[in-house]
This record gives structure tokens, C-alpha cells and sequence, in this order.
């Protein structure tokens, strides 16, 4: 169940042929090469169509018109990043002023009593 199963091999292998060694007497088992295996036959390659459709080119105008519209891109998002640290700044320093309000209610709490 858990062993793997291999895909049967495409070409068989080769035939070994014994071989007799002169000088020691022993049979060796040599592979014989065989016959190259028929080419097989398969479609070719599809080849990519031309797109129709045209290339950007880009006119003094519209360049002008690229360039205003990343100016602009940029600026929101500089206005949106320095607002939200605007925000964080502002709440911090109200947390601030809260810690030190309370701290010195609780203090002259402790030495009026």
C-alpha cells in the first residue's frame, strides 16, 4: 500500500552478452548497445501570433499627462502618510497630558488626606 509505483520503463534494456576474459578465465556480462529506438513523431511546436493590438507611444502630450498624474499620485499619498502621523502625534501627546493630569490628582490626593 505504501510502497511507490514506477512508471514501466519506454525502452526495454539492452541484452548482456557473456564475455570470456583471457587472462583470468571469467564470464563478464557486457550490454550490448542496441538499436536506437524509433524517433517518435510529435506536432510541432505551435508558433505565438503577432498581438494586433498597437504599441504605447507616447506623445509630448501625453507624457506631460503622465508626469502631472504621478505628481499628483504622489502628493495624496504624502498628504494621507503626514496626516496619519499628524493623528498618532496628536494622540499622543492627549495621553500624555492625561497621564500627568491623573498623576497629580493622585498625588495631591495622598498628601491632602
Amino acid at each position: 500500500m505504501f510502497t511507490p509505483k514506477y512508471p514501466l520503463p519506454d525502452t526495454p534494456p539492452a541484452p548482456a552478452v557473456p564475455v570470456v576474459s583471457a587472462n583470468e578465465g571469467h564470464t563478464l556480462a557486457v550490454p550490448v548497445a542496441s538499436s536506437p529506438a524509433p524517433a517518435q513523431t510529435t506536432a510541432p511546436a505551435p508558433v505565438p501570433a503577432i498581438s494586433a493590438r498597437p504599441t504605447v507611444q507616447l506623445t509630448p502630450g501625453g507624457l506631460i499627462a503622465v508626469g502631472a498624474g504621478g505628481t499628483a499620485v504622489v502628493l495624496v499619498v504624502g498628504t494621507v502618510l503626514v496626516s496619519m502621523l499628524l493623528a498618532v502625534a496628536v494622540t499622543a501627546v492627549a495621553v500624555a497630558v492625561c497621564a500627568v493630569v491623573l498623576r497629580s490628582i493622585l498625588t495631591s490626593r495622598h498628601t491632602n488626606h
